[in-house]
């Protein structure tokens, strides 16, 4: 009888972070050589155009960037991307053995300070609060 598998809890430190996979894949390029922001692979792979999420608003900031790297690096010529729920949601179906790749949520936003306590400054002041998550996301390409 074979023991049930155990699972194993990672730290923070052992994970790797989106910011430090996206920046050691840009490095990596540019060490090879090639400028990722020039997007010479538009013209000759046959798509064209920013990588665009399932209903159709383009990808930002580093999203844009980083998924048009890895559409060159894994020859993809669909620009759309979604998560696993927005292609079930969509009829298709995520073929077994594919890769995702991670993208970047990130927003700013004001909050005020209410909370109790010997650190409050008794609501007086707005506080900038930042939220950063990754979440992945698999091309459409057939």
């Amino acid at each position: 009888m074979k023991p049930a598998p155990t699972r194993v809890a990672r730290t923070r430190a052992e994970t790797s972070s989106p910011a430090k996979l996206i920046t050691d894949a840009i490095i990596a390029r540019l060490e090879a050589g090639v400028s990722p922001w020039r997007r010479t692979w538009a013209l000759s792979r046959g798509h064209s155009g920013r990588p665009m999420r399932a209903c159709g608003q383009p990808y930002r900031g580093i999203n844009a960037l980083w998924l048009w790297v890895v559409a060159d690096t894994n020859g993809y010529v669909s620009p759309t991307w979604m998560t696993y729920r927005q292609a079930a949601e969509l009829g298709g179906q995520v073929r077994k053995g594919e890769r995702s790749t991670v993208a970047v949520f990130y927003k700013t936003y004001i909050a005020r300070d209410t909370a109790p306590g010997p650190d409050a400054n008794n609501g007086d002041d707005d506080r900038t609060r930042r939220v950063m998550k990754s979440y992945n996301v698999f091309n459409g390409a057939p």
